[in-house]
């Protein structure tokens, strides 16, 4: 009788060590869906706005196209990209760009009048890549893609006006076919291995934090050496 009684005691606390290990385990694996949920929702925003501030139309393009097709599972907030509208006025620019981002000087004035355009488009992207979330969450990504947006961007200024103190154009064909493969490597990979774009990324904003002064001395360094020429043919 003892023994049956210990044998139906030790059932019942296996028993209810099961059923307590149900939920446990449950809320393990939705914990691990929303990391990773929100792993996605980060490299998807940083990815984004990171490469509009490089190469804006590349993006709407590669977004675009990826999400009509069914590569790229997109947030409803940016299902828009898909529009034929969008992605024909993207492939249009996308092509001027092309051009216009190889030839020094002109190159430059694109990044001028870009800076107006590439760092809203970032904020846009941003407020679209976290999905349907409140209005204080998507302004807080708005702000966060603008301020991504516009670092690659003056990134990418500041690297080809220092570029166009060469006289020959290769470095500019070279820079700027560079840039439109970084874009694409980054989208990618922001897209299939969020975790390690997100580790890349870190990577790169330290290095921007430690190269940044380093190239706005050397441009203003050229800049004033280019003065003072001028100033002594003047004299002569």
């Amino acid at each position: 009788m003892f023994v049956k009684a210990t044998f139906i005691a030790a059932c019942s606390a296996k028993l209810s060590t099961i059923q307590t290990s149900i939920p446990l385990g449950a809320a393990i694996r939705r914990n691990m869906e929303n990391y990773d949920t929100l792993l996605t929702t980060l490299a998807l925003l940083m990815g984004t706005t990171w490469a509009s501030g490089i190469n804006l139309y590349a993006v709407l393009l590669v977004l675009g196209f990826g999400s009509s097709t069914g590569y790229i599972e997109l947030p409803a907030e940016l299902s828009v990209l898909e529009d034929p509208l969008i992605m024909s006025a993207a492939g249009v620019m996308y092509f001027i760009e092309f051009f216009a981002d190889k030839i020094p000087g002109v190159d430059t004035v694109w990044d001028i009048i870009h800076t107006f355009v590439r760092i809203p488009a970032g904020v846009m992207l941003a407020a679209g890549a976290v999905g349907d979330v409140s209005p204080a969450v998507e302004i807080a990504a708005g702000i966060l893609g603008g301020g991504i947006a516009a670092t690659s961007h003056t990134a990418k200024a500041s690297a080809r006006l220092m570029i166009n103190t060469s006289p020959e154009p290769a470095s500019n064909w070279t820079a700027s076919l560079s840039e439109d493969l970084l874009v694409l490597g980054g989208l990618w990979t922001a897209l299939n291995y969020p975790a390690v774009f997100l580790t890349m990324f870190i990577v790169f904003i330290v290095l921007l934090i430690w190269l940044l002064p380093k190239l706005w001395n050397m441009i203003g360094l050229f800049f004033t050496q280019t003065m003072n020429l001028l100033r002594i043919e003047e004299k002569k």
